[in-house]
Order: C-alpha cells, then sequence, then structure tokens
C-alpha cells in the first residue's frame, strides 16, 4: 500500500515537472515573438543614433561632444516624453487585443497620432533654440554652439518618433511585430551605408552624417505605413474614422501619466550629463560619459525588448481576464531578461578598456571611459530587471503610480547623491554614476515590491472597467443594429 502511494507521489510530481516545463516553454514562445523583433527594433533605431556619432566623433572632438549633448540632453528629452506618452498606445492597443476589441486598435492608434503630433510640435522650440539653452544652462560656449549645428537637422528626427514609436506598439500589441523588426534592420543597414558614403567617400561633415541619419529613419516610417495601408491589418485597421477625435481625452490623461513615467527615467541620464558639464575638463568628462551612456543605451534597447514582451503579455492577459497567466508570464520574462543581463555584465567587465575605440581615438577619452567600465557592467545588469517591472507597470496601466516612484528614487536619491559624490567627495564622473545607480537600484525594489504585492485580479477588473468604458461598436456591430432598427 505504501509503495503504491509513494509511485502515484512520485508520477505526480513527474507530471507536475513535466507541465511545468510545458507551461514555461509555451510563455516563452509567446514572450520572444513579442521580444526578438522588439529587441531588433530597438536595437538597430537606437543603432542609427550611435553610428551616426560614430561618424561624427571621427569628424573632430568638439563636433562629438556637441552632437553627445544633443543625443543625450534633448534627443533623450523629446524622444522620453513622447515614448512615454505612446505607451498608453501600447496599454490600450494590448488590453483591447487580449479582450478581442480588435476594432478599436485603429482608433486608439490614430488617437495617439493626434496627441503626439501636438505635443512634437510644442517640444520643436527646444531643438531650434538649443545653442542658448545650453548656454543658459552654463554649458561652454563652444559646445553649445557645435550642439546648435545638430538641432535644425534633428526636427525631422523629432517627428519621426511619432509615428515609428506608436505603429510599433500597435502592431506588437497584435503580434505583428516582426514587420517592423525587418523594416528597422534594413534602415540600419541602408543608414551605415549612407553614411559611409555622405561622411567617408563624398566628405559631407555633418550635413552627410545627418542626411543619412533622416533618410533612414524615414524610410522605416514608410514601410510601416504600406504595411498598414496596404491591408496587412484587416482587423485593425479599417481606415481613418472620426471616432479618433471622441473621448480624446482620457487618452490624453493616460498618456501624460505615461509621458510623466518614463520621461523621468529618460532625464534622469541626461541631467548626469548635464551635470557633467559643470566638471574641470567638461569636454574629456561629456565625451566619455555620453560614450557609456550610449554603450549602455543600446544594451537597454535589448532590455526594452524584455519590456515589450512584459508589457504585451501582462496586458493581453489583463485584456483576457486571466490574471494567473499574467503573473506568470512576468515571472518567465524577468528570469530570461537577467540571464541575458548577467552575460553582457560578463562581456562589459572583460573588453571595458576597449569599447571606447569604437567611438574615438582620443586617448585621454578612451582613459576615462576604461575608468567607468565597472559601472557600466552594473548599469546594464539593473537594466535587465528594471526595464521587465516597468513593462509590467505599462501593460497595467499603472503609469502614474510609477511616475511618483520614478520621481522620489531618481530625483530625491539618486541626483542629490551623484551630486554629493562628485562635487563634495570629489569623484568626478564616477560619483555622478555611483549615485544614478543608487537611484535606478532604489526604483527597482520598489518596483519588485509593487509587483509582488499588487492584488492581479483587482488589476483584471480595472482593465476590464477601462476597456469598456473607451470602446465604441464596430463597424459589423452597428451595422446589425441599424438593420434590427
Amino acid at each position: 500500500m505504501d509503495n503504491n502511494m509513494e509511485e502515484r507521489l512520485l508520477s505526480s510530481e513527474a507530471d507536475s515537472t513535466s507541465n511545468l516545463k510545458g507551461r514555461i516553454w509555451d510563455e516563452s514562445k509567446k514572450m520572444w515573438r513579442v521580444a526578438f523583433p522588439a529587441i531588433l527594433t530597438r536595437v538597430t533605431s537606437y543603432g542609427m543614433l550611435v553610428v551616426t556619432q560614430s561618424f561624427v566623433g571621427h569628424i573632430s572632438q568638439l563636433d562629438l561632444s556637441g552632437y553627445a549633448l544633443m543625443l543625450n540632453v534633448i534627443i533623450r528629452f523629446v524622444n522620453g516624453i513622447l515614448l512615454g506618452m505612446s505607451s498608453a498606445t501600447e496599454t490600450l492597443c494590448g488590453q483591447a487585443f487580449g479582450a478581442k476589441q480588435y476594432h478599436m486598435m485603429g482608433i486608439y492608434l490614430q488617437r495617439s497620432w493626434i496627441v503626439d503630433l501636438v505635443v512634437a510640435t510644442i517640444l520643436s522650440p527646444i531643438l531650434i533654440f538649443a545653442t542658448p539653452l545650453f548656454k543658459l544652462l552654463g554649458q561652454e560656449d563652444d559646445i553649445a554652439i557645435a550642439a546648435g549645428n545638430f538641432s535644425l537637422w534633428l526636427l525631422p528626427i523629432l517627428y519621426s518618433f511619432v509615428f515609428s514609436m506608436t505603429i510599433q506598439m500597435y502592431l506588437q500589441a497584435q503580434l505583428k511585430n516582426m514587420i517592423i523588426g525587418w523594416l528597422s534592420a534594413s534602415s540600419f543597414v541602408l543608414h551605415v551605408l549612407l553614411s559611409w558614403i555622405f561622411v567617408i567617400k563624398l566628405n559631407l561633415g555633418i550635413p552627410g552624417a545627418m542626411g543619412a541619419l533622416i533618410i533612414s529613419s524615414w524610410s522605416m516610417i514608410i514601410g510601416e505605413f504600406i504595411y498598414i495601408f496596404g491591408g496587412w491589418c484587416p482587423q485593425t485597421w479599417s481606415g481613418f474614422s472620426k471616432a479618433a477625435f471622441s473621448d480624446i481625452l482620457p487618452v490624453v490623461k493616460l498618456s501624460i501619466s505615461s509621458g510623466f513615467m518614463l520621461c523621468l527615467e529618460l532625464w534622469y541620464n541626461a541631467i548626469i550629463l548635464l551635470l557633467a558639464g559643470y566638471l574641470k575638463n567638461a569636454s574629456v568628462a561629456i565625451s566619455a560619459f555620453s560614450i557609456c551612456l550610449n554603450i549602455n543605451a543600446w544594451e537597454f534597447m535589448i532590455a526594452l525588448g524584455f519590456l515589450s514582451g512584459s508589457c504585451v503579455r501582462v496586458s493581453n492577459e489583463l485584456g483576457r481576464g486571466n490574471a494567473k497567466a499574467a503573473k506568470f508570464s512576468i515571472k518567465v520574462v524577468l528570469s530570461t531578461s537577467i540571464f541575458i543581463g548577467v552575460f553582457f555584465w560578463i562581456l562589459c567587465l572583460v573588453f571595458g578598456h576597449d569599447i571606447a575605440y569604437l567611438f574615438t581615438s582620443d586617448e585621454e577619452v578612451v582613459e576615462m571611459v576604461s575608468s567607468l567600465s565597472v559601472l557600466l557592467a552594473f548599469s546594464i545588469l539593473l537594466n535587465s530587471v528594471q526595464s521587465v517591472l516597468t513593462g509590467v507597470a505599462i501593460g497595467g496601466g499603472w503609469q502614474a503610480v510609477v511616475a511618483i516612484v520614478n520621481l522620489g528614487c531618481y530625483y530625491v536619491v539618486g541626483i542629490p547623491l551623484g551630486v554629493l559624490l562628485a562635487y563634495v567627495a570629489d569623484l568626478s564622473v564616477r560619483g555622478m554614476w555611483i549615485g544614478m545607480l543608487c537611484g535606478v537600484g532604489a526604483q527597482t525594489l520598489v518596483l519588485m515590491y509593487m509587483t509582488w504585492r499588487i492584488d492581479w485580479d483587482d488589476q483584471v477588473k480595472k482593465a476590464s472597467v477601462r476597456l469598456n468604458r473607451w470602446s465604441l461598436k464596430s463597424p459589423e456591430e452597428s451595422n446589425q443594429s441599424t438593420l434590427q432598427a
């Protein structure tokens, strides 16, 4: 009798283990279906900005500092706002797809275009008046003027963000973002080729580098328009609709809280870089710190792929009303992201001294980058956790709460501590970065606690209320109602 019971227990444990492996495998396939194209898209899209920096860096060190200031302060600033506001599209489209309200996804996309185009236009004077703005902030005149040489060239890039971000979130919510991955990868290859031709062969300098960036960025967006308008999204795109202008205020509110959440995060590094401009030997400090931030940001694009994976999986399952599946997806995505983060952490520790040569041949800058490589490695490791938890927050629609968390951790803890270590403890750029890491670490711990303690059944109810409040009848339902009347 005891032997039979023991055999049944062993058999039950084996079935349970086999079932768990099957669930992990199924969830991993669903996650990678979103995460891989998102990683490919984000790495290549950001890669175009980094490739441009590499070509600019071989023009002159001053131009490198000017471009770095524009990229890491102004572009990060406007990109943070637009990416954050676009994450409202990610929440709404993901939950609508899970609830099978497919017709609403095209309307949410159009609403996001309206909101983001208005915001981009409001932000455009920041680029136009970049030089006086940097002078007002106390940057050295020659660096501020060098930054201004890039400002007008970046206006088309500002408006490209409106469409590239929202379309990516719209397509990935319905598991069709592989097309964006291929378009982005093709644009990256085109950008490298055009940059080489314009800058190296034709010796066009800054106009050549920026012209290549504009052409490559918009070529991807044109491809996305062709895909959507050409009939490859029949369930979710039925043409432009006046409904996009209705109920736009709730979308604006969610977009603002989303924008506030993410831009606080992306501005964080920009402010740290801006403060580096007040240190001794500012040109070297900015160049070295910006190279490290760009390497960190490039790897962060991989982490953002997992952000998209966690966001889509959580929002889809909340839209379906399945709280347990949402929790399980978080565990799978987080485990995968941490594993990859550890891999890049090791790479950065091993090759920390040689990375800078990809961007500059200035030995002083190279040495400073090498001295920051350990901090860079731990930043990369934190990315793998923090990004997934941020994706969970977007998928659940908690943007307003996380915005408050970011404000406290980054601007009450991180920046003051960084300034104290840099100027009082005389640790220079290293002090800045240690403070930055402390802020990110604090935010990660708070988000982990929130994710662990949240009532997921309650999140399902909130998602259902949100979708029902903003939902409109599909064309088929409207026609059926007319016929019955």
